[in-house]
């Protein structure tokens, strides 16, 4: 074939895919058929819980019938242990200083994984004895949030990646990247492991997603906006209550939490 029959009959595939009056699916000639709908997680309120104002929530996570909790704003930081029925803090260690901001929490076999911001500092606690770490780990990336799947714990950086990583020497295994439609989801915040999902929300949004962490794949989400307004609006702090961030789950009981930073009620949710 000579190239210049080549180059016409290139023009005329062109024009044809121009010209495909709809067939495609959208009248312009662009096949959006693959992108799909990601279903909405329907949900209800079935309890209202109280919740510390005083805690910039980073992490929540159930273990072993007790709620264990997360926070961060530097010297204000802490890592708790509370009765989620009465909102009491039963025990807290107070972990931050003027450069350490605590993030995200998960426990796995007993031990607490402690995610810092930006200092690369991972703290490690005996889930009975928190009041100080038993081992401390180096994270290259930002801490975010960290859930596990009862072999690997699952970190976010605030990037649209999902790290595996090794809980017993902290070694990257495998890193999966968070798409919804092709796209990339970032932001990704407080982390929880539900099912074999991962539950993600975004931070500064009321959106929690639904991971499939072996493809990264969004499979559904949670739309939560509007609760502050809803259900506190008379507890709205100005510049003081802050976005939802906060998920935890009981698999013995199947009770899932949400709450927000410096949010007055954590709300248990079925769905």
């Amino acid at each position: 074939m000579t190239m210049k029959r080549y180059s016409v009959i290139l023009v005329l595939l062109i024009l044809a895919a121009c010209n495909d009056n709809g067939k495609g699916g959208n009248g312009g000639g662009i096949d959006t058929s693959f992108v799909k709908t990601i279903p909405l997680i329907q949900y209800n309120i079935i309890a209202e819980y109280p919740h510390d104002t005083g805690a910039y929530t980073q992490g929540l996570e159930f273990y072993k019938g007790k709620l264990y909790e997360g926070t961060g704003d530097y010297t204000n930081s802490s890592l708790r242990i509370t009765d989620y029925k009465t909102g009491k803090v039963e025990k807290k260690h107070m972990m931050g200083t003027d450069s350490i901001f605590g993030e995200g929490i998960t426990i796995l076999k007993n031990k607490i994984y402690q995610l810092t911001w930006e200092s690369h500092l991972v703290y490690v606690y005996d889930a009975n004895k928190i009041d100080k770490p038993v081992k401390t780990f180096n994270w290259p990336y930002a801490g975010w949030g960290i859930t596990n799947n009862g072999t690997d714990l699952i970190i976010s950086d605030g990037t649209a990646k999902l790290y595996f990583v090794n809980p017993d020497d902290f070694r990257l295994k495998s890193t999966v990247g968070v798409t919804e439609n092709g796209d990339p989801v970032g932001y990704l915040n407080e982390l929880e492991y539900v099912d074999g999902f991962v539950f993600a929300n975004k931070y500064q949004s009321d959106v929690i997603y639904k991971i499939d962490p072996s493809s990264g794949f969004v499979v559904a989400k949670m739309d939560l906006t509007g609760f502050a307004n809803k259900f506190f609006a008379d507890k709205i702090v100005p510049d003081r209550t802050d976005v939802l961030n906060g998920i935890a789950y009981d698999s013995a009981t199947k009770k899932f939490l949400v709450t927000g930073k410096r949010w007055p009620k954590m709300f248990e949710l079925k769905f």
